[in-house]
């Protein structure tokens, strides 16, 4: 868990994985040489901004997987606006740097009319004013437990390092790291334009992390979504899930009505992408606090890469 624990402590909310993406070039670097099959690094800034792909023998599938985080945006004076869709409760710890100096302080939210939106009332207690625009963060307090790990941004830095651990056995695939997913996305349109172009992939998996909820425990596998706010063709869930089935990983299924992730933009590709949503379930979501089995991280790894040998 050492890796993830590190991941976990690398700002990077939406606008700003450049830190997070030299991180992994560097890891990609020191131990892809490693790997059962070393991988070509696709990093362009040009092309690609922060995002990164890796690529893997003669590829059939990608895995994709977001980089940023959610997170707040110093306004003026002493407001915040959110990043994403972050939970907040006053007194939760956050953390950034500006001009002066390192900064750790204390989020704030006053009630506001009900006529209004309730960031309005997003602040931060410090000792000083933070210069406007200034990303901050969840500070990490990274908690490891026998069956459980527990930290802020399990979303998505889990699913990164599913996909690292995901890379070590890897054959033949693309694992690409998008960039923006928690504030509307954008990336995955050239990253898929791109794969899809040079490699004639159109099938894909979500790498990312899901809700526990009345249907989905935690501790009873990885979860193979049938729908969120968007639906899969059924064929390729179907696909999915028998070859799930044979290898004998526990699993469970989701079906929900809300919440979308980089699909979204495959779904509304003019390239006929399958996809479908494969995740390990995590409670106390978008808070520091958020926290998931161990047994369903195992199952997650397990399932990857059963899929990616058989898709």
């Amino acid at each position: 868990m050492q890796l993830l624990r590190t991941l976990c402590q690398i700002p990077a909310p939406s606008g700003e994985e450049a830190a997070l993406t030299r991180f992994l070039l560097d890891y990609v670097h020191a131990h892809g040489p490693g790997w059962r099959q070393p991988p070509l690094v696709v990093h362009d800034e040009a092309r690609f901004q922060d995002c990164l792909l890796l690529v893997f023998g003669q590829p059939r599938t990608a895995v994709f997987a977001h980089l940023d985080s959610i997170g707040f945006t110093v306004r003026y004076g002493r407001g915040l606006v959110p990043i994403g869709g972050p939970e907040c409760a006053a007194g939760y710890q956050l953390v950034g740097r500006d001009s002066q100096d390192e900064i750790a302080c204390t989020l704030t939210v006053e009630e506001v009319a009900h006529d209004e939106d309730e960031t309005e009332g997003l602040g931060y207690e410090f000792s000083r004013v933070i210069d406007p625009g200034t990303s901050l963060t969840f500070a990490c307090d990274f908690r490891e437990t026998d069956t459980t790990v527990q930290s802020c941004y399990l979303d998505n830095r889990l699913g990164v390092w599913a996909a690292l651990r995901l890379a070590e056995t890897l054959e033949h695939g693309i694992i690409a790291f998008s960039c923006g997913e928690e504030h509307g996305g954008g990336s995955v349109p050239y990253l898929a334009r791109f794969i899809y172009d040079t490699y004639g992939v159109r099938q894909a998996l979500i790498c990312d992390i899901t809700w526990v909820t009345e249907g989905v425990r935690p501790g009873a596998g990885c979860v193979i979504s049938l729908r969120d706010s968007l639906i899969p063709r059924r064929g390729y869930v179907e696909r999915i899930r028998a070859i799930a089935r044979a290898a004998g990983i526990a699993h469970q299924v989701e079906v929900e009505g809300v919440g979308s992730s980089d699909a979204q933009d495959l779904q509304r590709s003019d390239i006929a992408w399958d996809w479908c949503f494969v995740g390990a379930p995590e409670d106390h979501v978008h808070t520091p606090n958020e926290i998931v089995a161990k047994a369903d991280i195992t199952s997650m790894v397990a399932l990857y890469q059963a899929l990616l040998r058989e898709l």
